[in-house]
């Protein structure tokens, strides 16, 4: 629902050079950050199972379509558009998707597919619960197509107002004019699947200010000589900050990581006010860079008390 996400990548390719590790959390926004990035290892960690389940279902997926059409195809299991050519644009993309009808029988192959790909091929140890989960997860795919959106499991009657559309956040924008989504160009999804086959982008059920999750990829890349290069936290930050010292937890956490000066939190930050309901289709909130040495230093040396310290030092 983060449709302005893209404008911060020209800055922060500027920032992180490839190679570093990447820390996320949420689903596939983190996918064109990760395009964008190029990092050598990604953790993606979240308090939801079914966030973890859901990047399991990508992850199979996406290692079984060579290109974007196909990908997408089984995404919202509909038959692949014809005429669309070798290289179609992603807007052009989309838009023959929207008319293309869901198909059951696709449904069922591909979520067998799927299942074969996660237990038999990676040896997962998935529970049948679990595997009820992705194919919940599948089905909202299925349903929704690419006009799902945020509010689509309540029938748009959110109370939150207008969420973007999966086709909309996909065909946004950096605000110069480029697209840069993970589906935006073949080259795109290609280094996406890459970074998939080569298993290096592992989602992890954490808590942010649990005394796990964070500490534990942190003991990690340190002994293995890695720099966490960027770390996006989309809004999460402001619900610690309600949830007593919760923030004081995550930030302690973030101090165990191996940083260096140029290391970046990624972070949403609402243009409208946390209790705000609109109908209004501009963005509901704008992504932020900081520092992470700069936060750690500002919490360290007493001078942060609340939410509105870590936006005035975001950019």
């Amino acid at each position: 629902n983060e449709n302005a996400f893209q404008v911060v990548i020209p800055e922060l390719s500027k920032r992180d050079s490839p190679g570093g590790v990447y820390l996320g959390v949420g689903p596939e926004q983190n996918f064109t950050y990760l395009v964008a990035l190029q990092p050598k290892l990604a953790f993606i960690i979240d308090i939801r199972r079914q966030n973890m389940l859901e990047h399991l279902l990508y992850k199979a997926l996406i290692e079984r379509s060579a290109n974007r059409e196909e990908f997408l195809s089984r995404l919202f299991a509909r038959e692949p558009p014809t005429g669309l050519g070798a290289n179609p644009g992603v807007e052009a993309l989309f838009e023959a998707y929207e008319i293309a009808r869901p198909a059951d029988e696709l449904f069922q192959e591909n979520l067998q597919m799927v299942k074969e790909q996660l237990v038999t091929h990676h040896g997962f140890s998935l529970s049948s619960d679990d595997l009820r989960s992705i194919e919940y997860v599948y089905r909202a795919f299925y349903n929704g197509g690419p006009n799902l959106n945020y509010s689509f499991l309540s029938g748009g009657r959110g109370g939150w107002g207008w969420f973007p559309t999966y086709a909309q956040l996909m065909t946004e924008t950096d605000g110069r004019g480029a697209h840069r989504s993970y589906l935006a160009t073949e080259e795109n999804f290609r280094s996406l699947r890459e970074l998939e086959g080569n298993n290096v982008i592992v989602p992890i059920v954490g808590d942010f200010a649990g005394p796990k999750a964070i500490r534990s990829v942190g003991r990690y890349l340190k002994e293995h000589g890695a720099t966490v290069t960027a770390f996006y936290t989309s809004n999460v930050e402001q619900y610690l900050f309600q949830q007593n010292d919760d923030w004081k937890k995550f930030f302690s956490n973030v101090a165990t990581l191996p940083i260096d000066g140029n290391s970046t939190f990624i972070r949403s930050v609402s243009n409208r006010g946390f209790q705000y309901r609109s109908s209004g289709a501009g963005p509901r909130a704008m992504p932020r860079l900081s520092a992470i040495a700069d936060l750690l230093n500002a919490f360290n040396g007493g001078r942060m008390s609340g939410y509105a310290d870590v936006i005035a030092m975001s950019k």
